[in-house]
């Protein structure tokens, strides 16, 4: 009897821990996306995503789980259920924020390509529709923009079929949409080509950056300086959507407003 009263007792410890631990309904926000919003690990530092740094710019009570990926585009985050695992995860009133285009218009690899008007539309559809079912938010955030100065020194849209797909569908289908690509544009013009390298990895032999050891330029991946002030981009958008989780975006971030590196990615 006392045996069988001790195993009922472990059973109801551990219950009771994974109940205290669960997140709650609302209290999460999950990222489809591909390498612009991705988490690195420590080996590939300074290369980090915006989706790696929005948490410190949310309230302690709201997890961030990041699904982006490299390389993905929404056909091939379907196809490699990627997006079955996210819906897995998403509770009545979670938010699920939606970023893809990079890897969507890239026709020389047929895998990625969804083209902006048909797939990349339909597969767009199928996610908000999704959410919606599973009594989520889904959020469409437009493509961040490239390290890309047209010839006025203004920054140029580089995926404008695709956040033109989004704009229309957050409008005809009411679904609440952060337009990153504007934001980002804006963010970019006002850095200015030259400045803005900083932004992204743009890394000489002579700096021994551990993760580019024969240097590196790159102007669609993000430093730590852009993961987190695209980052910052983010959580402005989402305040400003008037969502239950907007309450939960804190009114000043200065771990993601922050104008010299860390040397990692801790929230300070």
């Amino acid at each position: 009897m006392r045996t069988a009263l001790a195993i009922v007792a472990v059973f109801a410890a551990l219950f009771a821990t994974q109940v205290a631990q669960a997140t709650r309904p609302g209290d999460t926000i999950l990222i489809a996306s591909d390498s612009t919003a991705a988490t690195y690990k420590a080996d590939r530092y300074p290369q980090v995503g915006w989706g790696q740094m929005l948490s410190c710019g949310l309230a302690p009570d709201v997890r961030v789980s990041n699904h982006a990926m490299g390389g993905r585009s929404t056909r091939t985050f379907l196809a490699e259920g990627r997006w079955a695992r996210l819906m897995a995860e998403v509770m009545p009133g979670d938010t699920v924020l939606i970023q893809f285009g990079h890897n969507d218009q890239a026709r020389n690899k047929l895998e990625r390509w969804a083209p902006a008007a048909t797939d990349y539309r339909d597969n767009l559809m199928r996610f908000i529709w999704d959410v919606r079912t599973a009594g989520g938010v889904p959020v469409l955030v437009t493509p961040v923009a490239r390290r890309n100065f047209g010839v006025h020194g203004k920054a140029v849209a580089d995926y404008p079929a695709y956040s033109g797909v989004m704009r229309t569908l957050a409008t005809d289908l009411h679904v609440p949409l952060i337009d990153l690509e504007a934001r980002s544009r804006v963010w970019l013009d006002r850095a200015g080509p030259e400045a803005a390298k900083a932004y992204y990895l743009h890394y000489r032999v002579e700096d021994h950056v551990a993760a580019f050891p024969k240097g590196v330029t790159d102007d669609t991946h993000f430093s730590e300086i852009g993961g987190r002030q695209v980052a910052d981009l983010v959580a402005d958008g989402l305040k400003a959507l008037n969502l239950p989780v907007s309450a939960k975006v804190l009114s000043q971030r200065p771990a993601l407003t922050r104008t010299t590196p860390l040397g990692r990615t801790d929230c300070q």
